[in-house]
């Protein structure tokens, strides 16, 4: 059974960083890409950021330049640097994980999840 373990959220000010961290078990996960949403109240579950097993990465355009996912293999956790923190990026991060080819941005692509960690950023 494949599980995703988020960690690393909290509670910060504008401007802030903070690192999020997804560790994977139950599978190999050099084999996986893996990817990141958020969810903020009201509103729905939305694509941030993915890193293909090769390494690279895409990103949605209102975290580039402030945010870069990358990936450990030999410890089977992938990462969320977030910097320049904004209140509007309050939200539950999840983890996600599938193993298609391709720059998947959709919720439906991904065949694996975490619970999610909640990042609140205050003004």
């Amino acid at each position: 059974q494949v599980q995703l373990i988020e960690s690393g959220g909290g509670l910060v000010q504008a401007g802030d960083s903070l690192r999020l961290s997804c560790a994977v078990s139950g599978r190999s996960f050099s084999s996986l890409a893996m990817g990141w949403f958020r969810q903020a109240p009201g509103r729905e579950r939305e694509f941030v950021a993915t890193i293909r097993s090769d390494y690279s990465t895409y990103y949605t355009n209102f975290v580039k330049g402030r945010f870069t996912i990358s990936r450990d293999n030999a410890k089977n956790t992938g990462y969320l640097q977030m910097n320049s923190l904004r209140p509007e990026d309050t939200a539950v991060y999840y983890c996600a994980a599938h193993s298609k080819s391709g720059y998947l941005v959709n919720r439906a692509s991904y065949d694996y999840w975490g619970r999610g960690t909640q990042v609140t950023v205050s003004s």
